[in-house]
């Protein structure tokens, strides 16, 4: 590490299915939120080195790093490498799978495999964003950090005597060959704290580990760049919040598109449009029983606002995200830190393509609709052809002023096409369905007229622009117009020769009302491999994909953008949709050969 920060590209996420952590290659956990994945920050100082909390654990020496995941799990293994020996540290958000477990268990386990190194470490709680007092007590020899209705406790074996420096803790150890230490972060929230015996942790961490292995077990996708289909599966799982089925589209607030910008937004959020995506790969890769959690998810929160749809919801499915801004300094100084997200009450019209896709998919795989449900649907059936017309933000959520954005309306058709689709087959009344064609091809004639450009052979950005938008590639994707169509491919071809660098796509290159520039878009690339695919031209498809695959980090994860020029990771980690987009395109692909 250079600096007070890490890269972003030196993390990895490790899950519970509650709440997830980022750990450094250093050692140190530098972003923990609890109970949740979108509450408060215990752990900040991925968004403030000095101020933020976190837990480090590293020799004392200099050394070198080798990590990975154990094998088909989210539970990371990190070598330290010195010249006195080497230890190997595991580290899990564990789940309450043995004994009375506490309400969110972070284990850290250290086996020494060769020699004797000596470590350190320091355990930083700093609670609700570094803004709630806290105070350290003992339980007997254990110390507990609590704040407000928040607590936590360090259980330690054979890592040393704990230490107090104000609320902060630690520790110093030699760990010799054969042996073996343990730290554990029980945490509680609103409820007694629980503290773990040794055995009780060292159980849970062994079962987690197995749990995980079942369940890359059951992933059916057998197809070319498996190794990567599994972890963006496995990373996806991590991100979602299984008491609802909802998926986090990231699992951090306000990483920076770009250093030292106001592009920093929170995605610890459910997004609409990454519905589809998302039902599309977990029925891919043989999920059903997520496919049925996050469906009934998606249906209840989206009931909250009907007929409207909101971009974006809680992952409990609430609907409320006020966006404020925080006092941390930002990550390498990028401000302003944000909490919840101003874009909840855009209007992005593309969002009903994705609801009504969505639905289209679920029935397909042979699953049902109530009676409720169904005339709910119908009316924001409705709802569409009353809207339509409108100008919105887009799918980029931009903070211009609002566009008749080409995307948007194309989804418009969708979802008219896919709610034509149901009444036909009885899954939604049909009662306007005669109205729902008529609107359905007024769009086509907007679409085909108002959104393309003989000049640039390609479909545009918005009505009357000369700008072409990766969001374009989808068109196909999604069904609106032929793969292999002269409109199709050219646009194919002008966001390749406009937007593309090298294996990069950005999403535009216009104006969306934000000072600074921004990365290149990751999930941009794999829906141009995945376009690509559908048109026949499967060669350059995948030797495109096979640079996009060796672009993730050494874990095999990605972030939201990259910088073109250093491939230094940019915006949110990990990114849901960019590993949604990787596992459409490897499918895309499998599927052609």
């Amino acid at each position: 590490m250079s600096g007070r920060y890490a890269p972003i590209r030196d993390y990895a996420v490790i899950g519970d299915g509650r709440t997830t952590a980022l750990i450094a290659r250093h050692g140190s956990v530098d972003w923990l939120c609890l109970p949740n994945t979108d509450s408060p920050s215990v752990f900040g100082a991925l968004l403030d080195a000095d101020r933020g909390g976190r837990f480090e654990l590293a020799p004392e020496i200099p050394y070198e790093v080798r990590r990975c995941y154990l094998a088909a799990t989210n539970v990371l293994e990190t070598t330290f490498l010195t010249d006195r020996g080497a230890v190997r540290v595991t580290d899990a958000m564990t789940l309450p799978l043995a004994g009375l477990s506490p309400f969110r268990e972070l284990t850290r386990r250290v086996e020494a495999i060769s020699g004797r190194v000596p470590l350190r470490w320091r355990v930083e709680p700093r609670f609700g964003y570094a803004a709630w007092p806290a105070r350290l007590e003992r339980r007997g020899h254990i110390p507990i950090v609590t704040a407000r209705r928040d607590a936590v406790a360090l259980c330690s074996w054979e890592a040393g005597i704990p230490q107090s420096e104000g609320t902060s803790i630690t520790g110093t150890f030699e760990a010799q060959e054969g042996t073996r230490a343990l730290l554990v972060l029980a945490a509680a929230h609103q409820e007694p704290l629980v503290m773990p015996t040794r055995a009780e942790a060292e159980q849970r961490l062994d079962l987690t580990i197995a749990f995980w292995q079942r369940w890359s077990d059951g992933l059916t996708y057998e197809g070319p760049w498996r190794d990567a289909v599994v972890r963006s599966a496995l990373t996806l799982k991590a991100l979602c919040f299984a008491p609802s089925g909802a998926i986090a589209a990231a699992a951090t607030t306000s990483l920076p598109e770009d250093i030292g910008g106001e592009r920093n937004w929170d995605y610890r959020f459910c997004w609409i449009r990454d519905a589809a995506f998302t039902l599309d790969a977990l029925l891919r890769l043989g999920r059903h029983s997520e496919v049925d959690a996050f469906f009934w998810w998606f249906l209840h929160a989206t009931q909250l606002t009907r007929p409207r749809v909101q971009v974006l919801y809680r992952l409990d499915g609430g609907d409320h995200a006020p966006e404020v801004s925080l006092s941390f300094e930002g990550y390498r100084r990028s401000a302003p830190v944000r909490v919840g997200n101003a874009a909840s009450k855009q209007l992005q019209l593309d969002i009903y393509g994705d609801l009504f896709d969505t639905v289209h998919r679920y029935v397909q795989g042979g699953h049902t609709l109530d009676v409720e449900t169904a005339r709910r649907l119908s009316q924001t059936a409705d709802l569409v052809c009353q809207i339509w017309r409108e100008p919105d933000f887009s799918m980029w959520e931009v903070r211009m002023e609002p566009r008749h954005f080409i995307h948007s309306k194309a989804m418009c058709w969708v979802a008219l096409d896919r709610a034509i689709a149901l009444a036909s087959a009885t899954h939604v009344p049909a009662h306007n369905i005669g109205r729902w064609r008529r609107e359905a091809e007024e769009i086509r004639e907007f679409v085909e007229h108002h959104g393309w450009s003989e000049r640039l052979g390609s479909y545009v950005r918005f009505a009357g622009s000369d700008e072409v938008d990766a969001s374009l590639l989808l068109l196909p994707i999604v069904g609106y117009c032929d793969p292999r169509s002269r409109r199709s491919l050219g646009t194919i071809d002008a966001v390749r020769r406009t937007l593309s660098r090298g294996p990069f796509v950005y999403r535009y290159l216009g104006g969306d009302g934000l000072i600074g520039s921004e990365g290149v878009f990751l999930t941009c690339s794999f829906w141009l491999v995945q376009a690509l695919g559908l048109a026949g031209r499967s060669d350059e498809a995948s030797r495109l994909m096979d640079q996009l695959v060796g672009l993730a980090n050494d874990v095999g994860l990605y972030s939201e953008e990259i910088d073109a020029r250093s491939d230094e990771f940019l915006g949110n980690f990990p990114q849901a949709l960019v590993h949604l987009a990787l596992i459409g395109a490897a499918h895309a692909l499998s599927e052609r050969r």
